[in-house]
């Protein structure tokens, strides 16, 4: 079997070891493939049966130029890159990651949090620039600092993550409240289930956990914000599609939203032309969530046992 991973440096920079992959097959590996250009993504295809993808688009032009494959592998757990229902209609099996960062991912909604009610890389840069040292007292602070206890965090969709992100706020002796597309059974005690527009209205802090499909694309716009309480948080470590940026930063710049922290974005890389960077109290970094060595070493593995149980003709993580 030839494999070709289309764009592989993003898991693997070189800090993990591609030699348990390179046994189940004859293995190409590219560190990035242009997303916009078909001809080059057939090219680098080539005659391979097994393609593994991370973002560069696997389109119906692209499946049927290229029969022979038989298998594609998602090494992220969204796969909306993936023509799916060409893929179903050419016999091609997709598998995807799916629980692979829910700790690293909830760890990091919670940074993005703390950084914005803690400000430690504000007063960490000040104290560095001498301002402590000419201080007149013993202390002082930038901007205002924020307490989480008794704070109400809402949580939009109440998968494995949110569910991680909820015990770290309970943690925090947060109220947790939570909406979910489709009711829950057997919630923890310390959650409570609500419905969208109860959550907007009494959320502080607004943390976004739903994948990215039509119905949820540009969910927090401006109708929605209107409904928040003023002064609302808005974390965002799931999609970008799922906020529509301009009314976010209208809202920031308002002073209607007290703050956003923002790991993903509608185009990544962001273009510098997005209006989030111009935006007040926007904290933005680039998709990084799911990026520890310890999370991409568990990414990988799922992708070789993905590999191996189709070889061995066994499903795992099939999506289609």
């Amino acid at each position: 079997m030839k494999i070709v991973n289309l764009d592989s440096y993003a898991l693997n920079p070189g800090d993990l070891d591609w030699s348990p992959l390179e046994k189940l097959g004859q293995c190409k590996f590219y560190d990035r493939t242009p997303v916009d250009n078909d001809l080059e993504i057939l090219k680098r295809i080539g005659d391979a049966q097994i393609v593994l993808t991370n973002k560069t688009p696997l389109n119906q032009n692209v499946l049927q130029a290229a029969p022979q494959i038989q298998y594609i592998g998602v090494t992220a757990t969204g796969y909306n890159i993936v023509d799916i229902a060409a893929a179903q209609k050419a016999g091609i099996i997709v598998t995807n990651i799916p629980t692979y960062g829910t700790d690293a991912v909830a760890q990091f909604t919670f940074a993005l949090l703390l950084e914005i009610t803690s400000q430690v890389g504000l007063h960490n840069n000040l104290v560095h620039e001498g301002r402590w040292s000419s201080n007149p007292d013993f202390t002082f602070w930038a901007k205002p600092l924020i307490e989480l206890k008794d704070k109400t965090l809402g949580l939009i969709g109440f998968g494995n993550i949110a569910q991680k992100v909820a015990a770290i706020g309970h943690a925090f002796s947060m109220k947790v409240v939570f909406y979910n597309h489709r009711p829950k059974s057997n919630v923890p005690e310390y959650v409570k289930q609500i419905s969208l527009t109860e959550l907007y209205q009494k959320a502080d802090i607004i943390s976004l956990h739903v994948p990215q499909t039509p119905t949820t694309i540009g969910m927090i716009n401006q109708q929605a914000l209107a409904q928040m309480k003023d002064q609302v948080i808005l974390i965002n470590t799931a999609r970008g599609g799922l906020i529509n940026e301009h009314d976010v930063a209208a809202a920031l710049n308002a002073g209607k939203m007290a703050a956003a922290g923002l790991d993903v974005a509608q185009i990544e890389p962001l273009p510098a032309t997005s209006p989030l960077l111009s935006a007040k109290n926007c904290y933005l970094t680039p998709h990084i969530a799911w990026a520890p060595r310890e999370t991409r070493e568990r990414l990988l593995g799922i992708v070789i046992a993905n590999l191996k149980a189709f070889l061995n003709r066994k499903k795992l993580n099939v999506v289609n």
